[in-house]
């Protein structure tokens, strides 16, 4: 794709889409996290073999909502802590060897780094249902409530992972970031909405963002499990009913809430997150330090140039250096 196929960048600017937030949205969060509170976390940490130096590996897990078995890696610099520390979410059915090499590289920068493994999607218990059936993959699953969508656990196991890492005696609480791309990036700024632990939120290109555009325009990807499920089930109350499950998800409707720092990534080539989805959240959020970083030849890949910013930004607000 040589030309971007989205906004011309002007427009993606200004780009702000109304909110789709329900009366019920905060009571529905609410009620989430009092039942996930519910469930004891029974963390589990266990030590790994790795080649590396300065770097001690694990693998912890925990409950997550509705008891499921949530694993991760975690790594510890082999410093005097406390440490500052990373939660690390990682893309939507995109986590080769569960990111492990992510996460030592990232504690090999200084900071305690757990990288969640998705349910369902990597090494992680997945106990949710599918009460109405959903096309392949997990976009679809539960869409027809939002007590049983798949992304309500999701959330819910982010921000545990939040609670279990500023647990950690080797962390310290008041510095936690959380980063990740693409549905990584989507529980980042989830995350940093629904939990007051984040000092940082980081997020490459996010998903989950302005569905009823993405479903308009993305070309490719898992937002068109979604036009599958609407081609197999086409009376209109059953679109009606799935948008408003995903109303209680789209970030449009959760960034407000965000207070810590923000940087957010985007390429004006991205076919998977189009650019506007991902202005819509950034153009909604309220925090006062935020930044957007743009590449225009680029798409939903690793830009090397978003990366050093990443890693600078981390350095400032992580570690107080400029």
């Amino acid at each position: 794709m040589g030309q971007p196929y989205d906004l011309p960048l002007e427009q993606l600017r200004a780009y702000r889409p109304e909110q789709t937030r329900r009366d019920d949205f905060a009571a529905f969060w609410d009620e989430s996290k009092r039942i996930l509170a519910e469930t004891p976390i029974n963390a589990e940490l266990k030590p790994l073999d790795y080649p590396v130096d300065g770097v001690t590996l694990y693998e912890l897990s925990f409950a997550g909502f509705g008891g499921a078995r949530i694993r991760g890696y975690y790594a510890v610099p082999n410093t005097a802590g406390p440490h500052p520390a990373l939660v690390m979410y990682h893309g939507y059915n995109w986590s080769h060897d569960g990111q492990i090499h992510d996460v030592v590289n990232w504690a090999l920068h200084g900071y305690a780094t757990y990288g969640m493994l998705v349910r369902g999607q990597q090494l992680s218990e997945d106990n949710s249902i599918a009460p109405h059936g959903n096309t392949t993959g997990w976009m679809t699953k539960g869409i027809l409530s939002k007590e049983t969508y798949y992304y309500r656990g999701v959330y819910m196991d982010a921000i545990r992972a939040l609670d279990v890492v500023a647990a950690r005696e080797e962390v310290d609480s008041a510095r936690i970031g959380v980063i990740g791309g693409s549905q990584g990036g989507a529980l980042t700024l989830a995350a940093a909405a629904l939990s007051d632990i984040p000092h940082i939120a980081v997020a490459d290109y996010p998903y989950l963002s302005d569905f009823r555009r993405a479903i308009d325009i993305t070309p490719t990807g898992p937002y068109l499990e979604i036009n599958e499920y609407f081609r197999r089930n086409t009376a209109p109350e059953v679109e009606e009913k799935a948008m408003e499950t995903l109303s209680y998800f789209d970030l449009i409707n959760h960034v407000p809430a965000i207070t810590c720092p923000v940087l957010i990534s985007i390429g004006l080539i991205d076919d998977i997150t189009p650019p506007s989805t991902v202005f819509a959240a950034y153009n909604h959020l309220q925090t006062e330090v935020k930044e957007i970083k743009v590449y225009r030849y680029f798409g939903h890949e690793t830009m090397p140039a978003f990366h050093l910013e990443k890693l600078k930004y981390l350095w400032k607000h992580l570690k107080g250096k400029e």
